[in-house]
């Protein structure tokens, strides 16, 4: 097959880091564009990333020359573009490039939108129907697809499958985010260090209207959400790269302990189907030791690429409850919109 050739917009900033990481050993994609701010255009890559992975900048990307974001400076055959830009410029400029090009963002800016796809390939692969009509109704050439905040992403893989098999009416959920979550300067050492912060903006309204929204089912061109009632707490905790989550859950169906672990480790979607490239063999990993998953310990499962569940148990007040884990930089960001990717382009969107 031919390279299919992209472009990363925020490539200096942390997740557009973790972009040019996973994507310089991608093997159907090929970087061809990085853009970031006024400040870095005209100067190497290498001189104003400010890295921050524990591995060396890819060679094949170190001397390419990062032009300001603009879609007028994009090379006219991008095949995909890739958007880690902060959400207010992405609120301006994103729907500037999805005129001509077919765009998948991290940002917040249009999770939202009636017309975009909020996707997660293994939980709700069906809203790409949605690109037809954004495409029809803004009279774009190209498009815009957006992955929900690493925070859902992680906590929907876990709920999807209880969600089908028994249904779910409640869910009380508090999450310790990691720092990394806040962006490479997001806090300083003395606010996180020896503490925790219980309040993150934003965070716990994205948790449950992004939730809804991907749990919805598509009527007439319309996402229909499900009635469900979503309690959420979100935290920053002095963990580096990992958010968990504790859940717990009022079900429809009564299930047993064992029937949820069954389910959940058993749950396949259609990138394990296609055999994507990014996809986990398992998108979620049960684990049964009474101190697992840890984030240090199961962050970088399957590559960052599944989470990891345990302490699965029977509530008192509800009826489940559960630990999850996974890497927000990988599956809650660069990864998980790699992976939309590689659908698109399997199911001919690319």
């Amino acid at each position: 097959m031919d390279r299919i050739r992209v472009a990363i917009l925020g490539a200096t900033g942390l997740v557009g880091q973790v972009f040019v990481d996973i994507l310089s050993n991608h093997p159907w994609f090929e970087i061809v564009e990085l853009m970031a701010s006024k400040e870095s255009a005209g100067k190497k890559y290498e001189t104003v990333a400010k890295w921050a992975l524990n591995k060396p900048i890819p060679e094949i990307v170190r001397d390419i020359t990062v032009k300001e974001t603009n879609p007028k400076e994009l090379r006219s055959d991008v095949d995909l573009v890739f958007s880690a830009l902060p959400s207010g410029i992405a609120k301006e400029l994103e729907p500037k490039f999805a005129e001509k090009f077919k765009v998948i963002s991290k940002a917040s800016a249009y999770r939202m939108d009636n017309l975009v796809p909020l996707l997660i390939p293994e939980v709700n692969p069906e809203h790409l129907e949605l690109i037809e009509i954004q495409q029809r109704k803004n009279k774009w050439d190209g498009f815009l697809i957006t992955d929900p905040n690493c925070t859902t992403c992680i906590f929907m893989l876990s709920l999807k499958p209880i969600y089908d098999k028994f249904g779910v009416e409640a869910v009380i959920a508090t999450s310790m985010q990691a720092i990394s979550g806040a962006g490479y300067e997001g806090l300083y050492a003395m606010q996180i260090h020896d503490n925790i912060i219980p309040f993150i903006k934003g965070e716990e309204e994205k948790l449950k209207n992004e939730t809804l929204k991907i749990l919805g089912r598509i009527e007439d061109g319309k996402i229909i959400k499900p009635n469900i009632k979503i309690s959420a707490t979100c935290t920053r905790v002095p963990v580096i790269h990992g958010h968990t989550l504790s859940v717990s859950l009022k079900l429809r169906d009564k299930a047993t302990v064992d029937e949820i672990k069954k389910t959940l480790a058993s749950f396949k979607g259609l990138p394990q189907e296609l055999n994507l490239p990014s996809a986990p063999k398992y998108p979620v990993i049960v684990r049964d030791e009474i101190n697992r998953p840890q984030p240090r310990l199961d962050r970088n499962t399957y590559n960052g690429m599944a989470v990891t569940v345990g302490r699965i148990r029977e509530d008192e007040v509800l009826d489940i409850k559960y630990i999850v884990t996974g890497h927000n930089l990988v599956r809650g960001a660069a990864g998980a919109s790699i992976l939309d990717a590689e659908l698109l382009y399997k199911k001919g969107y690319l």
